[in-house]
């Protein structure tokens, strides 16, 4: 189901059929995200007519193309690899004509890999103020507000600069709910948020530095593009692959093994320990009196969760919510799970997420581990590490966000 999920995703499926036509004039082909290099290549496939450009993506997630030059940068925290990619990018589409296309390839990840801070805030400013959020347990939509208002290009301000050629923009999207304005901060979307907005957001979780950082959104001078802007008229985004898609591609997987399939969501959010909970509920309602449908089933879910950190251990997201839900479940017969990344990497770390099982419990107190202290320290990757039970699938070039699946049966 996990393989299906991801293979949904993949650009070389989805892109064909949103390509544009060329234009009379020249093909820009610009982008960002975990995904950009894989969708450069597809474009690269397709496209009938010349094109350039130049995309960012994160380390380790290159794709061999041959005309649209590929950059690769630090992601969650951004690095002067990106900061130079994003100056280069914007340079690109400044100039242009109405018979020109832009072409912006899009996914997730691309917040933080195309990092040109506002004047008057530095890289080492974006960087902290990145590792404040990820720390405070802020959601992906508080982050990039947040991140739209330090930059020279998010909340549609690349798409204003390459005014008056026709932007066209292809996603795929990790964000819960879709919105194209929240996907790698929108570089090409009017911004409905405001100053005022980021800066309710850094008091909500007690952010105070940098502060420059602070400073420049109390000032609120220079707003992001809005709806109705007319630099933004000639602006056109489409979603080619979703959660929801890959969801039902694994759904399709359940059915022809047998197994009933139930999506609980494609949007899910919440502190990871706390979906967890939630998860584990379903589980033992199904165990317990065939509700919502009987065993044998599956409970699919997408969207992102989060980690408030309080220990100093390893882990991303997914599997926090591994052990989390291993340590809820405390040993229930006939549940097995799977959490991951659908772009093979979980957090910071080398592993897409981990498989839990009815004895994972057992099996780790037979090694000395106590599951429960080490959630307590935020150290899933150790947990389940020492278990050998990671999920390793190297990074895949695609990006639909968190991919969960609870198999549960009738023994």
């Amino acid at each position: 189901m996990f393989d299906a999920a991801i293979a949904a995703a993949l650009p070389q499926k989805s892109l064909r059929k949103f390509l544009p036509e060329p234009p009379s004039g020249r093909t820009i082909v610009v982008g960002c995200g975990k995904a950009a290099a894989a969708m450069a290549r597809a474009v690269e496939a397709r496209w009938k007519g010349p094109l350039e450009g130049l995309v960012v993506t994160r380390y380790g997630h290159r794709a061999k193309t041959r005309r649209i030059e590929v950059v690769e940068a630090a992601h969650p925290v951004p690095d002067m690899a990106g900061r130079e990619a994003a100056e280069r990018i914007l340079r690109m589409v400044q100039g242009l004509t109405a018979n020109d296309l832009v072409l912006f390839l899009v996914s997730g990840g691309g917040s933080a890999l195309l990092s040109l801070p506002a004047p008057g805030i530095t890289l080492a400013d974006k960087q902290a103020i990145n590792r404040a959020l990820l720390r405070s347990g802020a959601n992906i939509a508080e982050m990039n507000c947040v991140r739209k208002h330090l930059s020279a290009v998010k909340g549609g301000r690349l798409a204003a600069a390459a005014h008056p050629a026709r932007v066209v923009t292809l996603a795929i999207s990790d964000i819960p709910g879709d919105d194209p304005a929240v996907i790698a901060s929108g570089p090409t979307v009017a911004d409905v948020t405001t100053f005022a907005d980021a800066l309710a957001i850094l008091r909500k979780y007690h952010i105070t530095e940098p502060a420059a950082v602070v400073t420049h959104i109390e000032a609120a001078g220079d707003e992001t593009p809005k709806p109705g802007d007319p630099r933004l008229a000639n602006a056109t985004l489409h979603l080619i692959a979703t959660p929801q898609t890959s969801l039902e591609a694994a759904a399709k997987v359940a059915r022809r093994a047998g197994v009933k399939p139930l999506i609980l969501g494609d949007a899910i959010e919440g502190e990871a320990r706390e979906v967890a909970l939630v998860h584990a509920g379903v589980a033992r309602q199904v165990k317990r009196h065939r509700q919502p449908l009987p065993a044998p089933c599956v409970l699919l879910s997408g969207g992102e969760t989060t980690v408030t950190v309080r220990g100093h251990g390893r882990g991303g997201r997914n599997a926090e919510f591994l052990l989390a839900l291993a340590v809820a479940l405390g040993g229930e017969a006939g549940v097995w799970a799977l959490a991951g990344d659908t772009d093979g990497i979980d957090g910071t770390e080398d592993n897409a997420g981990a498989i839990a099982t009815p004895d994972s419990l057992a099996r780790a107190a037979a090694c000395g581990m106590d599951a429960k202290a080490m959630l307590a320290n935020n150290d899933g990757y150790s947990f389940f590490s020492g278990l050998n039970d990671l999920v390793v699938t190297g990074p895949t070039l695609t990006n639909v966000n968190d991919f969960r699946a609870i198999l549960v049966t009738q023994s």
